[in-house]
């Protein structure tokens, strides 16, 4: 342990947001940097406490107080060993995981908890800063073929591990280019997709083949064909199916899924040629409070949007953990993010009754059940990030009830294995079993389902399986 008062000399400090006014007239990250002291400082308020419930908070089981001890001491080496023995894409989820590791954390009983996720971040980037491993390399080749269906974080972190074992990995994407959410879902001002790139870089270097452009299932490749080729398959595909409001005039044009407006701003920062949905001087209405909903109110910002209001149907979360969410669970909290720093308004316990307009929608209706009072309000662009209902089975030819779940999830045991019968077995892993989860559990799926594929092809396995599969009663 670093330094046994660090937690009863510093408080918990972040780092900085850069100026809104800048900001907004750019796509890049939104902090500014903190230097090595100022990590290190936040570092060494770890408690060291004995029985790390961060790492139990955490579904990747990292080693949490010796990697911050390796921060505190700016061993970056030591710490990044540590941090990539659990976690292979740390630059992720330093910038996207919602932390369970902190509500986790000892000093949250009744304080401000460790930095955790920017300490990850820092030791991450400081790992790449100075040619660190970041990849593991396999020593030999098994001669085994795997094909992974699907390149968001449970595919990559499927694919990564596989490899590090020694087999061929190739991974199949629909899109045109690899990454899944990643790439197309979440805004560059949350991730910077020349960070996305530089892990892509060393998953190649590695000996990992990507694929874009490539269905499997009815007008693709069946995915008999891959059962044919490889030794093993994994479905990696997400849920990728959104929840839509049930709403008279939901069919209205100006009224559509937050990850079709997303994945059109995306591909316009990433060619520079103009969005095919511009929130440039419209009224915009925002329907779900997560996360999704907060890079669509940071994306119309940066697009000019005229005005943006985003509601949530759930009352507004308290700001201290209450007593039926108790420490060390994650609490559903008030939450600010930094697209809510930069404008627009938010209201709670509200929802959509009606959509408005010719065949554009105009306006909305809003029903705020405290007062029982409609509301009409605004809005030429509506965006619904009300979450996913599950994977795109049909499009994979894969629907039918023998191997999906009663949450129209795929199926699979207790060895990540489908019941889909064929030349070679059929894995599953990630958002398409579990449903829609966090990035965290995603890599860790995938981690856990490399495993058992590595133990069918090979007949044992050293690889980390952190957690097993969610399943409901088969």
């Amino acid at each position: 342990m670093g330094k046994p008062t660090g937690f009863l000399e510093f408080p918990r400090r972040g780092p900085t947001y850069r100026p809104v006014a800048l900001r907004l007239h750019d796509w890049r990250e939104v902090y500014d940097p903190q230097s090595d002291d100022e990590v290190s400082q936040q570092a060494s308020r770890c408690m060291d406490c004995g029985i790390p419930f961060c790492t139990q908070g955490c579904p990747l089981g990292n080693r949490i107080p010796v990697f911050n001890d390796g921060a505190y001491r700016q061993r970056w080496d030591l710490a990044a060993a540590q941090l990539f023995a659990t976690n292979n894409f740390p630059e992720f989820t330093g910038r996207l995981c919602p932390a369970p590791c902190e509500s986790a954390c000892v000093l949250a009983v009744s304080g401000d908890a460790v930095t955790i996720e920017r300490v990850e971040y820092e030791v991450a980037e400081h790992a790449f800063a100075h040619g660190l491993p970041v990849q593991r390399i396999p020593t030999h080749e098994s001669g085994r073929r795997v094909a992974v269906v699907g390149s968001g974080p449970a595919g990559l972190a499927a694919a990564a591990q596989l490899r590090s074992a020694g087999h061929a990995v190739t991974v199949y994407e629909r899109a045109d280019a690899i990454g899944g959410l990643l790439r197309y879902g979440i805004p560059a001002f949350k991730l910077e997709k020349s960070i996305l790139d530089r892990r892509l870089d060393a998953m190649v270097d590695a000996g990992i083949t990507f694929l874009t452009s490539q269905t499997i299932g009815p007008g693709g490749t069946p995915l008999a064909t891959l059962q044919a080729q490889y030794d093993a398959v994994l479905l990696a595909v997400g849920s990728t199916i959104p929840r839509m409001i049930p709403a008279a005039g939901a069919e209205r044009r100006g009224v559509m899924a937050a990850m079709t407006y997303l994945e059109a701003a995306n591909r316009s920062v990433a060619t520079g040629e103009a969005t095919t949905i511009d929130a440039r001087g419209r009224d915009v209405l925002i329907l779900g409070g997560g996360d999704t909903g907060a890079d669509c109110l940071g994306t119309a910002h940066r697009q000019g949007a005229r005005s943006v209001l985003q509601i949530e149907i759930l009352d507004r979360p308290p700001d201290q953990r209450p007593s039926d969410q108790p420490w060390p669970t994650m609490a559903r909290l008030f939450k600010t993010t930094s697209a809510h720093e930069e404008g627009g308004s938010r209201v709670f316990a509200t929802e959509t009754v009606e959509f408005r307009g010719d065949e554009s929608v105009t306006a909305a209706v809003l029903s705020h059940r405290d007062s029982a009072e409609h509301e009409t309000v605004p809005a030429d662009l509506v965006l619904i990030a009300a979450g996913f209902t599950g994977p795109d089975l049909v499009g994979l030819g894969l629907a039918e009830a023998s191997v999906t779940t009663d949450r129209s999830t795929l199926r699979v045991d207790e060895s990540w294995r489908t019941p889909l019968t064929g030349d070679a077995p059929v894995f599953a892993c990630g958002d398409a079993v579990r449903g829609q989860s966090l990035i965290v559990w995603a890599i860790a799926e995938g981690r856990s389902a490399a495993a058992a594929i590595d133990a069918h092809l090979v007949g044992a396995t050293s690889l980390p399986a952190p957690v097993e599969p969610y399943r409901t009663s088969w």
